[in-house]
């Protein structure tokens, strides 16, 4: 992802540097409707990753990631391992990227961390994503990044 996110912060920098040319109006637009459609959309979730990661507050955004990752795990020793990483990334009290969660979600993570399913972290993923979806979102549509990818795509579509 990081080399994704690149193009992204050196647009935000420079006005001569240019998105990807198959990033197309229509998708930056779809952005702006849902929450749901940015995060269903290639780029969707790159650039709004490099919103958060500007904004000092990117853990919700790569626990949610992980999370969509750790599910398609089907070895069962493999999911044990992710799980525990997971949870002391992201779950375990002053982790370094400790999410906010409520103490009953933390403590049926703590519970299930022994076997893991692939739903354990379910839940807190829709925390998360709730989180996301209701307080950084709406900032992200306001933001100058945002505002900025979508008028130098427009003036592209319009050159």
């Amino acid at each position: 992802m990081s080399r994704r996110i690149c193009w992204i912060c050196k647009m935000c920098r420079d006005a001569s540097k240019r998105p990807p040319s198959n990033l197309t109006l229509e998708e930056v637009l779809q952005w702006a409707q849902s929450f749901e459609k940015l995060m269903a959309t290639k780029y969707g979730p790159v650039v709004y990753a490099a919103y958060l990661k500007m904004e000092h507050s990117d853990e919700n955004i790569k626990f949610w990631m992980e999370c969509e990752t750790y599910k398609k795990i089907a070895s069962r020793w493999s999911r044990i391992s992710r799980a525990r990483k997971l949870y002391k990334i992201y779950i375990q009290p002053e982790s370094p990227r400790e999410i906010n969660i409520d103490s009953l979600t933390r403590e049926a993570i703590i519970r299930n961390i022994q076997e893991p399913t692939q739903t354990c972290f379910e839940e807190a993923q829709k925390i998360v994503y709730m989180h996301m979806e209701r307080d950084s979102y709406p900032r992200f549509l306001k933001s100058e990044m945002y505002q900025k990818l979508l008028k130098t795509i427009e003036s592209n579509n319009n050159s």
